[in-house]
């Protein structure tokens, strides 16, 4: 894909995608979305779902796993940041037609210190805590609320600033932090690593200008660890790579004091505009830094690069970071974000002469997820979640086919929330999105979390299934959906 045939296809896509003028049309009556915050009391035992619409594909059989907070309130105060709720794991199984729930908290020092205290003393990303606290590093204020993926026999429920906590993937049982040696215990481990096809992790883990990166077996074993320095101390909650490289981000949101919360201690500087950092997998004391124009981020597609050494790979964007600032503490308050600030795709493009430049889709989406499969290699499809500029959540998901200029969306209307769709392919199929996405949605009018299979290729069409819990679970943040064969 050249950036030629990329404008080509923005232009398509444009007249078929999230806008923020449709978006706004359709969640004018949604004021009850606060369900997607509400907080959850205790585990959810095993139980059954109905099925609603539908009938679910033959083939599709796999958990699908998501976390999010869940446990916001208490009388003795309360979090003040959407991002630093307890972490409940949720476990949706799958298999000859039938689907199932469970959810158990992450059981962290932080969740126990709060129950204890049955108030919110833990500091944490924008949270500011109580002085009585009891923080001796990271792990102490590790909601463990992100992220999840699976290590060997362990889930690992993903935070940004400290270690993987282990789960048991059938009970969902807390086993513990894991900590690959002695000496790296409570070391950072993001909540987005990247997967190559064949299954080996890489990751990064920071605090300021240092880094690590992280560079595991499939099975979550570590191989390596490598400390590196870091152009500034920039925010940084994904990156991404290609077959021999990773690719960071440094946005011009910095950090420039320890203070708690965490997000207090960062300043924005647009002037200081954005840096693109290269490394050699290979090598890593090999770097080449690009620069673009300042703008603020959470995540990123897969990148890949072509036989004359450009770089491309899609991401996100918003003029400033002000949700994490601020549009995540409205949440906390039952208000919508104000200001209308969209989330909005675009395509990097890193040129091996230096050169680099954006291209703006046109597209008001966030969430981007691609075939696993494809990894680090040429490909065309971004599933990605339509939001809203008067609304902090989501209603729909879009299908871009960047090859072809074309999009497929479908839209569940105001009265869903609609959350982050994953991957995973029709058994047989070798083909890019030849296969499901499945994802999950708060129902307000029912008030129950629903479980959807879409066809990948076919998403205009809407759900092939869905299945609808007797309970309405929070929005969460990302999962990952585990095939069992």
């Amino acid at each position: 894909m050249n950036r030629r045939s990329f404008l080509t296809a923005a232009a398509g896509l444009g007249a078929l995608a999230f806008t923020p003028e449709t978006l706004l049309a359709a969640t004018a009556n949604s004021g009850d979305w606060t369900l997607g915050v509400a907080d959850v009391e205790a585990d959810i035992a095993p139980q059954a779902l109905r099925l609603v619409h539908g009938r679910a594909p033959a083939g599709l059989s796999g958990v699908l796993y998501r976390n999010g907070p869940a446990k916001f309130r208490r009388p003795g105060g309360s979090v003040t940041h959407w991002f630093d709720g307890d972490g409940l794991m949720r476990r949706f199984q799958v298999g000859e037609g039938r689907a199932t729930l469970a959810a158990r908290f992450v059981d962290t020092p932080k969740r126990r210190a709060d129950t204890a205290a049955d108030a919110v003393v833990t500091p944490g990303f924008g949270t500011i805590g109580r002085p009585d606290a009891q923080v001796s590093g990271p792990d102490d204020v590790n909601a463990a609320n992100i992220s999840v993926m699976m290590a060997g026999k362990d889930l690992w429920a993903l935070w940004e600033a400290g270690s993987p906590v282990a789960m048991d993937p059938d009970t969902l049982e807390t086993r513990g932090f894991h900590t690959f040696r002695p000496d790296l215990k409570g070391m950072p481990f993001l909540a987005h690593p990247r997967f190559e096809p064949d299954g080996r992790v890489w990751n990064l883990g920071v605090a300021g200008k240092r880094a690590v990166v992280w560079r595991l077996a499939a099975d979550g074993s570590l191989e390596d660890v490598t400390p590196i320095a870091l152009p500034r101390a920039s925010y940084l909650h994904d990156f991404t790579a290609t077959e021999r490289h990773l690719i960071l981000v440094l946005q011009p949101w910095m950090q420039e004091r320890l203070v708690a919360p965490v997000s207090a201690g960062y300043a924005w500087r647009p002037e200081q505009g954005t840096q693109v950092l290269v490394l050699d997998k290979a090598d890593l004391s090999k770097r080449r830094v690009f620069e673009l124009p300042g703008f603020s981020f959470f995540h990123m597609g897969d990148a890949w690069e072509d036989k004359e050494g450009t770089i491309r790979f899609d991401i996100c964007t918003t003029p400033n970071p002000e949700f994490a600032i601020q549009g995540a503490v409205d949440m906390m308050q039952g208000r919508a974000p104000q200001g209308g600030q969209t989330t909005d795709l675009s395509l990097v493009t890193l040129r091996a002469d230096g050169k680099a430049w954006m291209t703006a889709s046109g597209l008001s989406v966030e969430f981007p997820k691609t075939d696993p499969r494809f990894a680090g290699r040429t490909r065309s499809f971004s599933a990605c979640l339509g939001g809203s500029p008067v609304h902090p959540l989501f209603q729909g998901v879009a299908v871009c086919d960047w090859k072809r200029g074309k999009t497929e969306r479908y839209d569940l209307g105001p009265r869903q929330i609609m959350e982050e769709v994953v991957f995973t392919p029709r058994p047989g199929g070798s083909a890019e999105f030849d296969g499901w996405l499945v994802g999950t949605s708060i129902n307000l009018d029912a008030k129950a979390t629903e479980l959807h299979v879409f066809d990948a290729r076919r998403v205009a069409e809407g759900p092939i299934c869905t299945w609808r819990a007797e309970v309405a679970l929070p929005a969460t943040l990302h999962g990952a959906f585990i095939r069992k064969t």
